[in-house]
């Protein structure tokens, strides 16, 4: 049976979506870029220290902690069943992100972001990097290499393909005003990139 949050917890998740729905009323209002951490901070009533107590950056508000994501993606591909191929692995991972999701109008708020700030397209380039570093140690076992210091380059093409049309899913999920299914788009992305 899983522990409850604690109180510290509960408060901090709440002071958390306090900052996100101003934050994202003042993107709303003046755009990604025009929108200063001190403008946040003053709407939401709390520091600019204390908005750098709970978010590493504006970007970190809009795309969240890409570093616990991404733990949070491989330890998902990690307990994939280890005779599971690369991508079917991959993909079962990505579902952590899925299961992240808030409702789409606020989901499809944060694409337009995405799509209309330069700084954000930049943070979420230096994500993948990162999550490629993550997941292909896994993903080089799971295609019978020899493991290595460093990742070998065809698992990190591969996880770079994986997401690539993560990216595509969410374009494509975007543009059709969140109407068609992300999972069925990611599972035709794969389907073309593996055929």
């Amino acid at each position: 049976m899983p522990v409850p949050p604690t109180l510290r917890e509960r408060t901090r998740r709440a002071v958390n979506a306090e900052i996100t729905a101003t934050a994202m009323r003042l993107f709303a209002e003046n755009g990604f870029e025009a929108t200063t951490v001190d403008q946040i901070a003053r709407e939401a009533g709390i520091s600019r220290r204390s908005f750098f107590h709970y978010f590493g950056s504006k970007e970190d508000l809009v795309l969240g902690n890409t570093v616990e994501l991404g733990e949070r993606v491989r330890a998902a591909l990690e307990a994939r069943p280890a005779d599971e191929s690369a991508w079917q692995a991959l993909r079962e991972a990505f579902m952590v992100l899925q299961a992240d999701g808030m409702p789409s109008t606020d989901e499809l708020a944060l694409a337009q972001l995405y799509h209309d700030a330069p700084s954000l397209r930049a943070r979420h380039l230096e994500k993948h990097l990162r999550w490629q570093e993550l997941f292909a140690p896994d993903v080089q076992r799971r295609l019978g290499l020899p493991p290595t210091e460093r990742p070998d380059p065809r698992a990190r093409a591969l996880v770079a393909a994986a997401l690539a049309c993560l990216d595509a899913t969410i374009d494509a999920w975007y543009e059709s005003g969140g109407s068609l299914d992300p999972v069925q788009l990611f599972d035709d992305a794969i389907a073309t990139i593996r055929a």
